[in-house]
């Protein structure tokens, strides 16, 4: 990591290549050597490069060259490791991943782009298992979904090098394991079980009961309405019950800013907090490629949000 702090947090990507190449020239970054590099600064991503998108290999292209020659730092998302999962084989002839219509249809668009390439996507994945799931220093934190200490502590004891081994991998598809509480809450954020009888549609038409919320805040100053992470108006505007929430603390004011993505926000991007920031807009949704500059402020504003 660069000594000044002089880091640019890119948010989720989803195969949005040619986004990704405007963000950079925006942020003073310039393609020489075959990657992209910045003369000061670095790039930080933070997770979920492939999926959906139109131009998914030459995303992971520029997110890796970047990596290697030093110019950038990459976090594992939620999509990587469900990559992974998808396939890696288990112990009964299946994966760790089910090969279901919902999961197939949620990564096909990766299938699709890497058809007749498959050692090239085997190596990617074996990139994939590389990348840390959280990143830590001495004036941030950088988390794909949620920086919950309890489970970053978990991982932290688990995880050689804060990276999942093939024998980890394993234990944290095990959905009785400690280890797949942490990176699933990690990866994948909080949730909760909506009231009896109501569920949404996600973005593939799926129906869901549980909807992610706001891990940063405390859950005692909202209503169902205002919790969840995003907007749905048939959400009651009355308080969720203790017992429908996770057991964990908010993320404290005076903690160092944590970056994320994730959580599919729209609109013009802001911060949450002063040390709290998401840097997913939904670009694989018409929306916005954000980036925050870093120069090692302890509170962050949204003068410093870039955006594509």
């Amino acid at each position: 990591m660069t000594q000044n702090n002089s880091i640019d947090f890119i948010g989720d990507i989803h195969g949005h290549a040619d986004e990704l190449k405007a963000l950079l020239q925006k942020l003073g970054y310039s393609h020489r050597n075959s990657t992209w590099k910045h003369p000061e600064r670095i790039a930080f991503f933070v997770g979920d490069y492939i999926d959906r998108g139109p131009k998914i290999p030459e995303t992971l292209d520029i997110v890796r060259r970047m990596t290697d020659a030093g110019s950038a730092k990459a976090l594992m998302g939620n999509h990587e490791y469900n990559a992974i999962c998808y396939h890696q084989q288990d112990e009964d002839g299946g994966h760790l991943r089910e090969h279901s219509e919902k999961n197939t249809d949620q990564h096909r668009e990766t299938l699709t782009q890497f058809r007749g390439r498959q050692s090239e996507y085997d190596d990617y994945i074996t990139w994939f298992k590389s990348l840390p799931l959280f990143y830590e220093s001495e004036t941030f934190r950088a988390v794909h979904a949620t920086w919950d200490q309890n489970k970053i502590d978990v991982l932290k004891n688990r995880l050689p090098q804060d990276r999942l081994t093939d024998d980890l991998l394993y234990t944290s598809a095990q959905k009785e394991s400690d280890l797949y509480n942490a990176v699933d809450v990690t990866l994948k954020g909080k949730e909760v079980k909506l009231p009896d009888g109501m569920s949404i549609k996600d973005r593939q038409g799926h129906e869901r009961t549980e909807v992610r919320i706001k891990w940063w805040d405390h859950p005692e100053k909202h209503t169902w309405k205002t919790l969840i992470v995003g907007q749905m108006d048939t959400l009651p505007d009355k308080p969720v019950a203790p017992s429908a929430l996770p057991s964990s603390s908010p993320y404290r004011e005076n903690e160092l800013p944590v970056f994320f993505g994730h959580y599919w926000l729209r609109g013009n991007p802001s911060l949450y907090r002063s040390n709290v920031c998401c840097l997913d807009y939904s670009v694989a949704k018409q929306g916005k490629l954000v980036a925050y500059r870093f120069d090692g402020e302890k509170r962050l504003t949204n003068e410093k949000l870039v955006f594509v």
